[in-house]
């Protein structure tokens, strides 16, 4: 097949060290894909995996043609995994999945049919998760708190099983650990985003790359989320609004000590607020100082550098 020519479906699996997973899992999806009437390929991108699972991707793709296989230098995690995937598909649409088989092929169709409903991006929910209670649980406070603050009515917002048009993962930038927010950049980009319950399989083989790190990790990804997304080209109102407010406070307190020592009623260094109306002061005028910087970058920087570095490709 030409590269530069479009095809109907992209499917495209990070992964790490799953090969055990990989041959039950390819032959799962080619049934799937081949039911679908649709021309296709399937991408895996193997996050620098210190196993065996290079050589199975091999073997599988010597026994199927619409298969690439990219091979990224060492292990940059699973949003800059995607990323790479995402700089190289060729659908009209996008189904991300996971290699451990707890995302299940057969989900595609019900994927893609939601999709055709005109969202532009469909993202899982795994209703009725398989995973260890401790990491049931972390993710459910955490996905009722980033709905709660992005305004996005979802429930599993970390679901590695996704539709996507085209167009979506060829706008969005994902790196560090922003994969799960992928539906929030998203929306906030302009796209209609929904949601399909999707059924979950315990794992059968391999470990979970799960950890306590990734859970408080995954609030400060929110905050830079945020951040990115609403003020990424406008530094200064944020950091800009709340040094003002504070700046105005401190003001309007050393203002009316100062009216207070005029007037004689009382003494500027037995004050101690007056430490606070400067200290307030202080900050405002930093964080003031701050979003203009930020501003000044902003300006400078025109394209991003690549969160990965491709080793070697094969198809």
């Amino acid at each position: 097949m030409n590269e530069n020519n479009s095809i109907n479906l992209s499917v495209l699996i990070p992964l790490l060290n799953e090969k055990e997973n990989l041959h039950p899992l390819f032959e799962k999806l080619e049934r799937e894909l081949k039911g679908l009437n649709l021309t296709w390929e399937v991408i895996f991108v193997d996050d620098g995996s210190t196993d065996d699972s290079l050589q199975v991707l091999k073997e599988i793709a010597s026994l199927s043609a619409p298969i690439k296989i990219i091979r990224l230098r060492r292990n940059f995690g699973k949003s800059a995994a995607l990323a790479a995937g995402f700089d190289l598909v060729r659908g009209e649409k996008v189904i991300t999945m996971d290699a451990d088989l707890q995302d299940d092929p057969e989900e595609i169709p019900v994927l893609l049919k939601k999709l055709d409903e005109g969202f532009d991006l469909i993202s899982g929910w795994r209703m009725n998760r398989r995973d260890r209670r401790v990491k049931r649980y972390t993710s459910r406070i955490f996905n009722r708190v980033a709905s709660m603050l992005t305004g996005i009515k979802i429930h599993d917002f970390n679901c590695g099983l996704k539709a996507f048009r085209r167009e979506v993962v060829k706008d969005i930038i994902v790196y560090g650990e922003l994969h799960r927010y992928i539906p929030v950049i998203a929306y906030w980009k302009g796209y209609k985003v929904g949601e399909v319950k999707v059924k979950h399989h315990p794992r059968a083989y391999g470990k979970s790359k799960f950890g306590v790190y990734r859970f408080f990790a995954g609030f400060m990804d929110m905050l830079t989320v945020m951040f990115m997304t609403k003020y990424s080209k406008k530094p200064l109102h944020l950091f800009g609004g709340v040094g003002l407010l504070l700046f105005l406070v401190g003001f309007i307190i050393n203002a009316y000590l100062v009216v207070q020592n005029l007037i004689g009623r009382d003494f500027l260094r037995v004050r101690p607020l007056m430490f606070l109306g400067v200290l307030l002061m202080l900050v405002g005028f930093q964080l003031i100082s701050t979003g203009l910087l930020g501003e000044m970058m902003t300006m400078s920087l025109h394209k991003r550098k690549e969160e990965y570095i491709i080793r070697e490709t094969y198809t």
